[in-house]
């Protein structure tokens, strides 16, 4: 069985192992190293490198300097183990191997935790530029480099954190399509700031403006677009705005967000807590994204045990 699982590899929709483990209701895991293909150490490769003079230029000095601390491997996929003991030292996270889809709350516990659910399959090489679902390059490359940065590192906390405050919220109002109905709305708000700067935010740099949300920095396409293109419509972060957009994952985002800093980012998870607080979060515009059952589920669920 070993040797069958080791032949078949690591790759998304088709990982024996990693499937074989959500049968079982496991979703942390290990993350098997001994399984990958040499199929799937090339696409990691293929992937670094032609991303490599793309971060050059686009990304922010922050993720260029974590991706140099990491030293993350260019010819192969990296052992988390190795990630993790560098990652700790700098803020603290780390990367926890997971089976897939993790529930919202689950998710953001994890941040409030300093641990972040990492895919640990790799996308197949005939799907190099566009994957619906995240995979270890889009976790890895694209977001542990931020990790290192302690401010950076510090938002994702605090964003954890909100999701505490949306659960004790919940658990207070009695009746259950109200409590519903409002869960809906704030995991939806909370959904789209998630999108908007963690996976595709925008900051001001010395040298323009610069990418540090890793759905960007993990795109090969759309980190240029991002950057460059005139169809992309730019504007200073306004949290009212930010959370009543809607957010599309099918094609290049066509608006994104500028934050002035880490700490700039950090004071707007604070004002989205206040208006969570405040009750500004219970009635977000309607539209993408789809909360899934599962998440709001895992956040109804957490509101129950309080």
């Amino acid at each position: 069985m070993a040797g069958t699982l080791a032949a078949t590899g690591l790759t998304t929709g088709s990982a024996p192992f990693v499937e074989e483990a959500r049968n079982r209701g496991e979703l942390y895991i290990t993350q098997a190293y001994e399984l990958y293909s040499q199929q799937n150490h090339e696409v990691w490769s293929s992937l670094y490198q032609r991303m490599q003079p793309r971060w050059e230029r686009y990304a922010n000095d922050h993720f260029l300097r974590g991706l140099d601390a990491l030293n993350l491997p260019a010819d192969r996929i990296p052992h988390l183990t190795d990630v993790n003991q560098r990652l700790k030292t700098m803020s603290g996270f780390e990367a926890r191997p997971v089976s897939g889809y993790v529930p919202g709350f689950l998710f953001f516990d994890c941040l409030s935790r300093r641990e972040f659910p990492t895919t640990i399959t790799i996308r197949d090489h005939t799907r190099m530029d566009y994957l619906p679902e995240p995979d270890i390059f889009h976790d890895v490359a694209g977001h542990i480099p931020m990790h290192t940065e302690k401010a950076f590192a510090d938002v994702l906390v605090r964003l954890g954190g909100c999701a505490h405050t949306a659960v004790a919220m919940a658990a207070r109002v009695r009746d259950r399509e109200e409590q519903t109905r409002r869960l809906r709305n704030v995991i939806r708000a909370m959904s789209r700031f998630f999108w908007f700067t963690v996976e595709f935010g925008l900051m001001r740099a010395p040298n323009g403006i610069r990418a540090y949300g890793s759905g960007l920095l993990s795109s090969y396409g759309e980190l240029e677009h991002a950057i460059e293109s005139s169809e992309v419509q730019r504007y200073p972060v306004q949290l009212e705005w930010l959370i009543h957009q809607g957010a599309e994952i099918d094609h290049y985002q066509p608006l994104l967000f500028i934050v002035d800093s880490f700490d700039h980012l950090f004071s707007l998870v604070e004002q989205l807590e206040h208006w969570m607080r405040d009750g500004k979060l219970n009635n977000v515009a309607p539209g993408l994204p789809e909360i899934a059952a599962g998440d709001l589920q895992s956040f109804l669920d957490a509101a129950k045990s309080l």
